[in-house]
């Protein structure tokens, strides 16, 4: 028979070290029976340490909140089969609504949801709004930038968020603004933070997308150019020829094209699809979320990119 019982929500806290997961974690759970809405909520939250001795475990258990230790390597490959045991186990002995799991700051973001919208645990589970905490002083630095496993962190966030900010100038905080203003895929919410200090509310960001969209207003719109975005469910496959046909083809649909760019599922890999300049490139990526794309151009069908598309699916 069917399980009826309705999933738990997980989300997922992911970040370098030292920017404050588990600081973040703590903020929330003192806010959680401050307010009626939350204090009915089960919670449970698993904890992956890199090394044999947990210490953020300890950290959090103080609060009656149940807390499992994931320890001796990354949720996504020396602990994967751990994580799963451990999550289940969790599930099994509390039936929670919200299962909160801070991930290693070494964590291949992309490979732990990989593991949590598999079989078994995706039977169970169902992925919340995903959160990246970054320090601006590393986000801003290309050194940090151009690391593949920070650009992955960075990659699978619906929520990024701006911790020590009172330790970062004015300087650092507008180029924050402005370079994760520009992330594709954008986030759902983009916040700043001092010492990790959380807003309980977020764990409610909306990360449905809708099918259509617009672009949000940049220069090229305001000299008469048009946007459109579209999204497709993260079930849905692309055909690998198919869509690099669609980017070759792409400036027979649009009049004056000026930028495109896509992320696409195909065959179980994320790829990045990006048309700049009269040429186009593809990238590897960590996004999860959906396969989606933007193009913005003097003019085209939007109707008829959108049946572009769906050829393009597998």
């Amino acid at each position: 028979m069917p399980n009826c019982n309705p999933k738990t929500k997980v989300h997922l806290f992911v970040g370098f070290l030292g920017v404050g997961k588990t600081t973040a974690l703590k903020s929330l759970m003192a806010q959680k029976n401050e307010h009626e809405e939350w204090a009915g909520e089960q919670w449970v939250i698993v904890v992956n340490e890199f090394g044999e001795i947990g210490i953020d475990g300890a950290v959090l258990s103080d609060n009656g909140i149940p807390v499992a230790e994931v320890s001796g390597g990354c949720l996504c490959c020396v602990a994967g089969a751990q994580m799963t045991d451990t999550v289940r186990k969790m599930l099994m002995d509390n039936t929670p609504d919200r299962l909160m799991i801070e991930a290693s700051g070494l964590a291949h973001a992309a490979g732990v949801i990989d593991e949590l919208k598999a079989k078994p645990l995706c039977d169970e589970l169902a992925i919340g709004a995903v959160f990246t905490l970054i320090d601006p002083r590393q986000f801003v630095s290309d050194d940090y930038a151009r690391q593949s496993l920070y650009q992955d962190q960075i990659s699978v966030a619906d929520v990024l968020v701006a911790s020590k900010t009172d330790l970062c100038s004015e300087e650092t905080m507008n180029l924050f603004r402005e370079r994760a203003a520009k992330l594709f895929p954008p986030k759902a919410l983009i916040a700043e933070v001092k010492n990790a200090q959380m807003d309980i509310e977020w764990l409610n960001t909306p990360t449905a997308a809708k099918s259509r969209y617009r672009i949000k207003a940049l220069p090229d719109l305001e000299l008469g150019y048009q946007s459109q975005g579209f999204t497709f469910s993260a079930e849905k496959q692309f055909d690998g020829e198919r869509i690099t046909q669609f980017f070759n083809d792409l400036p027979k649909f649009c009049d004056g094209l000026v930028r495109a760019k896509g992320v696409f599922q195909v065959l179980g890999t994320w790829v990045w699809l990006n048309w700049t300049d009269g040429q186009w490139g593809a990238n590897h990526i960590s996004w999860r979320r959906d396969s989606r794309f933007e193009l913005i151009a003097k003019s085209f069908d939007a109707d008829e990119i959108e049946a572009q598309l769906q050829a393009a699916l597998a």
